[in-house]
């Protein structure tokens, strides 16, 4: 095994240690609240100097309480008060408003981190990448799982060889939604703001992507069937969604998702030589399983939590915005997940076989 086995956190990624990027924080739900922001705070390479919210009282306010230097509203973002006071945009927003604020931010010439999924839909991801593409700003979609040290040696490990030549994966990230935030009016649950569904597009995207990155394969055909059962889910089409995808090189992949069911997050790897499964996978802590031949052993580090793993995709994109470095995910590499899901649901809904 490599000697990583005893390093399992080291960041293969950095490129800098010198430098700092100022954030503007768009969104102050509590997931920027509660996790980006003291994510940053703990970050090497940058540090949160403005908030954004609907309201400029709400914004003054937490970031009075946050120690920030300032509190804007969007109206006050769009006209470029304070621009000069940041240098890159965190756009944690609802998915169908992501766009209106990268093209302010690119506009304003700042580099930009989105949320993903990047938009509600295909065509407005696509308008964010000619925007961000015409106006020469750097845009990185936050997928968190690119710089979890377990599965960045999970790619390294099928790169070299480890479970031979890829032949299936299976993932799982369900979640009880109603439980964690016990409104059935959420944005999550309303098309026109998340966009093609609920659980596709927001756990079942963890499963697709990660095993895009890990494996550096697209998917080429898609199946699948969904069903809504607790009214709540009325309005969308996915509180359960399972999906047959064929990759490239004829990997198979299955993936099932669910916002109303038994909090579960799995990744697993099979190829013709052994196996890697990332158990949990998706939310901190993400534990690896491998398994060859004889050979069986667990991976794990206790402290990897989500705000970690935030803290690490915040400091790869602030050691790429400073060096002027490639980003991995980039809004092209989203737009493609887009362009995956929406062809998730076209197929649940035909009943064909759809290519995305």
């Amino acid at each position: 095994m490599k000697d990583w086995l005893d390093a399992y956190d080291e960041r293969d990624w950095q490129t800098t240690t010198e430098g700092s990027v100022r954030y503007a924080l768009l969104g102050l739900g509590w997931w920027t609240m509660d996790l980006a922001l003291p994510a940053i705070e703990n970050s090497d390479l940058g540090e949160v100097t403005t908030l954004v919210s609907s309201s400029a009282e709400k914004a003054q306010r937490l970031a009075e309480e946050s120690d920030v230097d300032r509190g804007i509203s969007y109206d006050e973002f769009h006209a470029g008060e304070a621009s000069d006071a940041y240098d890159a945009v965190y756009v944690g927003t609802p998915n169908a408003y992501h766009l209106e604020y990268v093209e302010t931010a690119a506009d304003l010439d700042k580099a930009i981190l989105c949320e993903k999924p990047m938009e509600s839909t295909v065509e407005r991801a696509e308008q964010m990448v000619d925007v961000a593409e015409s106006g020469d700003v750097p845009l990185m979609i936050a997928y968190r799982m690119h710089t979890d040290p377990a599965v960045r040696r999970a790619k390294e490990l099928v790169a070299d060889g480890f479970i031979g030549d890829p032949v299936s994966v299976y993932g799982n990230n369900t979640q009880p939604l109603l439980e964690m935030i016990p409104d059935h009016d959420q944005w999550r649950l309303d098309p026109d703001v998340s966009g093609y569904g609920t659980s596709v597009m927001d756990l079942g995207i963890y499963s697709l992507n990660t095993a895009r990155f890990i494996l550096d394969r697209d998917p080429v055909a898609v199946q699948s069937q969904m069903s809504s059962h607790h009214e709540a889910f009325a309005d969308v089409p996915d509180e359960r969604s399972g999906s047959l995808l064929v990759l490239e090189d004829d990997v198979k992949m299955v993936t099932t998702t669910s916002q109303n069911a038994h909090e579960d997050t799995q990744l697993k790897l099979t190829g013709t030589e052994g196996q890697i499964d990332l158990r949990p996978a998706f939310h901190g802590e993400c534990t690896m399983h491998l398994s060859r031949g004889d050979l069986s052993t667990t991976v794990s580090h206790d402290a990897f939590d989500s705000q970690r793993e935030m803290r690490e995709e915040f400091d790869f994109f602030a050691d790429r915005v400073l060096t002027d470095g490639e980003i991995v995910a980039d809004g092209r590499h989203g737009l493609q997940d887009m362009r995956i899901i929406r062809a998730v649901h076209e197929a649940a809904e035909s009943g064909d076989v759809v290519e995305p």
